[in-house]
C-alpha cells in the first residue's frame, strides 16, 4: 500500500506530465522542425544533433535555433555585465572548466555573497521538465532571467534595467538586430541564452556504445558496475532514461537533520509530500560535477554511494526507494567505476570563453 506522501508527490509527477505534453510532440531542429512538426527553416539554422544515447532535443517553436542565436546566447551567458556590479556571469557559477557546475559546495555571487544550493550542471538541461532544485522554473527560458534578478546572484533590480545597461553596448545592438526584428529585449535575451544553453549536451559514452553493441566499451568493474546500478544498488528508480534522470523530485535525506533545513520542492507546491525533495540530477559527466546533493554537502562520489548505501537520512519525508542496500566494498567501487567510466562524454561539451561585445 502507498503511503500518503507517495501519492501526493504522485500528484507533482503528474504535473510533470502535463508540462512535458506540451514538449512531447518536439522533433530534432537537426530537421528543421519545431514542435508543431512544421517546418522551421530559418536563415542560419542551427544543426543540433543529439550525441548518441540521447532523444532529439526538445525546441519550443517560439524559439527556433539559428547559429547567430546560438552565438549571441553563448556571449550573454559569459558576459559579467548582466550583473549588478559586472562580477558574475551564467558561467562564473556553469564553468566547462568544472562540468558546467562550480566546483563549490554553493556558489558565490555578487559583493562576496553565497547562495544555499550546489549550482547544478548545465549539461543536458534541455531535456529538464523543470529547472533549478525545486523545479520552480518551467523552461529553459524563463529560468534565464532568474539568476541575473536573484539578489544573491548576479542581483539585478529588474529585466528593464538588464536591458538598458545591454542597449549601451553597440556590439550587442547589431547582434540582437541581426537575431530579432525587435531587437533588445528582456524576451530576446532570454531565448537567446536558452537557445545556446541547449547546445551543451552529454551523451556519447562507454556506455552508449555497451548499449549499440560494442561489448567492449566498457571494462570488466564498469560492467559489474552497470548490473549492480539497474539492480541491487537501485539508482535506476530514479536515474533513469537517457540523462540517468526521470526529472522527478525525491527525498532522500540531505541536509534533513538539520535545525532549519531546506524543504526543497514543498516551497513550490506546498505539498507536504514534496518536504525535502529535490529534482533528481543527471548523471551524465557526473565526475565532472563534484561536489554533489542540492546542498553540495557531499564531497566525492564514495561519499555519495555510502549515503544511499545507508538508506539516506530518516525523516518522516523520505522516498520509498531509500533503504538500506548491503553493499560490499567491492560493489560500491565496481559502481563508482561505472559512474566514473560509463558515464563520461567521449566527446565533452567544453566551449571557449567567447570575445563579448563592446
Amino acid at each position: 500500500m502507498r503511503t500518503m506522501k507517495a501519492r501526493m508527490r504522485s500528484k507533482t509527477v503528474a504535473g510533470m506530465a502535463v508540462v512535458a505534453g506540451a514538449f512531447l510532440l518536439v522533433l530534432s531542429v537537426a530537421n528543421g522542425q519545431g514542435t508543431s512538426g512544421q517546418s522551421q527553416a530559418a536563415p542560419g539554422a542551427f544543426q543540433l544533433e543529439a550525441p548518441k544515447g540521447l532523444d532529439p532535443v526538445p525546441v519550443p517553436d517560439d524559439n527556433v535555433m539559428t547559429h547567430p542565436k546560438v552565438e549571441l546566447g553563448k556571449r550573454l551567458f559569459f558576459d559579467p555585465r548582466l550583473s549588478l556590479d559586472n562580477s558574475t556571469s551564467c558561467a562564473s557559477c556553469h564553468d566547462p572548466k568544472t562540468g558546467w557546475s562550480d566546483g563549490q559546495p554553493v556558489s558565490d555571487g555578487v559583493k562576496g555573497k553565497t547562495g544555499t544550493r550546489n549550482a547544478p550542471t548545465v549539461m543536458n538541461a534541455a531535456y529538464n521538465y523543470f529547472q533549478f532544485w525545486d523545479g520552480r522554473s518551467p523552461s529553459l527560458e524563463d529560468q534565464a532571467m532568474h539568476p541575473i534578478l536573484n539578489p544573491v546572484e548576479m542581483a539585478m533590480p529588474s529585466m528593464d534595467e538588464v536591458v538598458a545597461k545591454l542597449k549601451k553596448v553597440p556590439g550587442y545592438q547589431e547582434e540582437f538586430g541581426k537575431v530579432f526584428p525587435d531587437g533588445i529585449t528582456a524576451t530576446n535575451l532570454q531565448k537567446a541564452i536558452a537557445a545556446f544553453e541547449r547546445t551543451i549536451l552529454s551523451g556519447n559514452a562507454p556506455y552508449d556504445h555497451f548499449e549499440a553493441g560494442d561489448k567492449s566499451a566498457l571494462s570488466a568493474a564498469a560492467l559489474r558496475g552497470k548490473d549492480l546500478f539497474f539492480g541491487k544498488a537501485n539508482c535506476a528508480a530514479c536515474h533513469s532514461g537517457p540523462s540517468f534522470t526521470d526529472g522527478g523530485f525525491h527525498n532522500t535525506g540531505v541536509g534533513m537533520d538539520r535545525d532549519n533545513p531546506d524543504v526543497g520542492r514543498e516551497t513550490v507546491t506546498h505539498l507536504l509530500g514534496d518536504r525535502g525533495s529535490f529534482k533528481t540530477p543527471t548523471l551524465r559527466d557526473i565526475a565532472r560535477t563534484a561536489p554533489y546533493m542540492h546542498d553540495g554537502s557531499l564531497a566525492t562520489l564514495e561519499d555519495v554511494i555510502n549515503l544511499y548505501d545507508k538508506g539516506g537520512i530518516i525523516n518522516d519525508q523520505l522516498d520509498e526507494e531509500m533503504f538500506p542496500l548491503n553493499l560490499t566494498a567491492e560493489e560500491k567501487k565496481d559502481l563508482i567505476t561505472f559512474l566514473k567510466e560509463g558515464l563520461a562524454s567521449d566527446n565533452y561539451p567544453y566551449v571557449e570563453v567567447p570575445t563579448l561585445p563592446q
